[in-house]
């Protein structure tokens, strides 16, 4: 009986333990920094969905440590600068015990640990790094067979690049329905909301099956909040969803003549909004060129809505004539301001629509190998 007594009150001191370590009032970052000199700063900060930097707190660097202490509301991901040191470190912060080792000669071999939360962190980023740089070796190889002419080949790589798209695609709901009781997935979960490459239905099912106690906790709330938003948002946005017939509009042309939507619809038309000082975006006008030539012949008509800045008509003109894009250009030249830009609530680009004969939405946002296929099945 007093085994069975013993036994009863150690787990319970066990589970008080545990349950104390994950409510803990605050959180103390205990940080090493080999290498690095006294008095080197070291910035707590966040970064918002515009690259904003806001600094959270400073920590001084003496005999190669330093400390951060506080309590945090929202966790989430925050960056840690340091003098000296190039680019960021991206962490976990939450009300916990939280260990950094600062690599002075690259911050990519820093390492943060002591939760659970920024366990899953390093792992997912580590497998989302590495599916990007097969992406870009391959996109690699791509560019390299086409010049080529290797068709057996650019086939073979524009399946790889299918499957590992998908895999992209995929990847970040596989890990929140797995690990579904980890604060990372709901930092994760919050992050995806304003994701095109995201079924946001499905975004909702995962946050709906997390943990109950992360979906009540303070941040879990907020998340909530924001899935909520978003759903509305998409309901009085329900004109721009495919099957639906694209907004009417009219822009000026490159040589200051007004081009209307109606006026230029082909059998299959692609609304394509960019600008010249996107990277993403030129980066995609040599497939957007092979699509147009290939299926020009065919009914395929292209309108490029370009979000350049005030001031910048020359940097326009000069990218379309670099790029070869040779169809229909409009621009008001307003950055995010462009009223058709606004019309279609762009807000991030390349962003795509593709309309049928009758001007109905058929699909959004395709790039690469994706784009074609779908205008070859519309016009073949």
């Amino acid at each position: 009986m007093k085994n069975t007594l013993y036994l009863l009150i150690l787990f319970l001191l066990i589970s008080t333990c545990d349950k104390a370590e994950q409510t803990k009032d605050g959180y103390a970052i205990a940080g090493t920094a080999k290498g690095v000199h006294n008095g080197i700063r070291v910035y707590l900060k966040t970064i918002d969905e515009r690259g904003k930097q806001s600094n959270l707190d400073t920590a001084i660097i003496v005999n190669e440590t330093f400390k951060f202490e506080g309590k945090t509301e929202a966790p989430g991901v925050h960056y840690f600068f340091v003098n000296g040191v190039a680019k960021s470190l991206p962490f976990i912060l939450e009300n916990a015990d939280i260990s950094v080792v600062v690599n002075k000669d690259s911050i990519y071999g820093s390492k943060v640990t002591g939760t659970k939360s920024n366990d899953l962190f390093k792992s997912y980023s580590a497998e989302i790094l590495d599916l990007r740089r097969k992406n870009g070796n391959l996109n690699i190889e791509l560019r390299q067979e086409r010049a080529l002419k290797q068709d057996a080949e650019v086939a073979r790589i524009t399946s790889e690049l299918e499957t590992l798209k998908a895999k992209m695609n995929t990847f970040p709901l596989a890990t929140i329905n797995k690990h579904n009781d980890n604060l990372f997935s709901l930092t994760l979960i919050a992050s995806l909301i304003e994701s095109k490459s995201i079924d946001f239905d499905k975004l909702v099912e995962a946050f709906n099956n997390l943990d109950s106690d992360l979906r009540a906790s303070p941040f879990g709330t907020e998340v909530f909040n924001k899935l909520e938003f978003k759903k509305q948002k998409n309901a009085s946005l329900a004109f721009l969803n495919i099957g639906k017939v694209a907004p009417k509009f009219s822009a000026p042309s490159t040589d200051g003549n007004t081009i209307v939507l109606d006026d230029i619809l082909g059998k299959v038309t692609i609304i394509d909004f960019w600008a010249s000082w996107c990277g993403p975006c030129r980066r995609e006008n040599p497939n957007v060129v092979k699509t147009y030539e290939q299926y020009h012949a065919k009914g395929l008509e292209i309108i490029s809505v370009s979000l350049d800045k005030p001031g910048q008509k020359n940097r326009w003109l000069d990218a379309i004539k670099k790029d070869n894009l040779n169809w229909h250009h409009v621009s008001n030249l307003n950055y995010f301001n462009d009223p058709v830009a606004q019309l279609y609530n762009i807000q991030s680009i390349p962003a795509t629509f593709i309309l049928d004969k009758d001007g109905k939405i058929v699909a959004k946002n395709l790039r690469g190998a994706a784009l074609g296929q779908k205008i070859g099945e519309l016009l073949n």
